[in-house]
């Protein structure tokens, strides 16, 4: 299972452990991801997601259709087609 989100193409980073006497070792940054289920009641249908907290707080903000639409214009690739049938 990949660890990137659907929406907003967030993915892991890396970067260093670095202890009291100032050693570094590598680790990596994981985003906060979350399995989810959405209902688009434009579309009439159910489609699950892998969304990191901060696509879920858009979503909340703008609502799950709207924000599928801004990330397309935005160039992600949703996997959802939009269009209203």
């Amino acid at each position: 299972m990949s660890r990137i989100c659907d929406l907003t193409g967030k993915r892991p980073i890396t970067g260093n452990n670095v202890s009291h006497s100032n050693r570094k070792t590598k680790r990596r940054f994981l985003p906060n991801l979350h399995k989810k289920r959405f209902y688009i009641p434009e579309l009439d249908k159910w489609v699950t997601l892998k969304v990191s907290s901060t696509a879920l707080r858009s979503i909340d903000k703008h609502g799950i259709y709207d924000y599928l639409k801004i990330q397309k214009r935005r160039g992600y690739d949703t996997g959802i087609d939009l269009d209203i049938k």
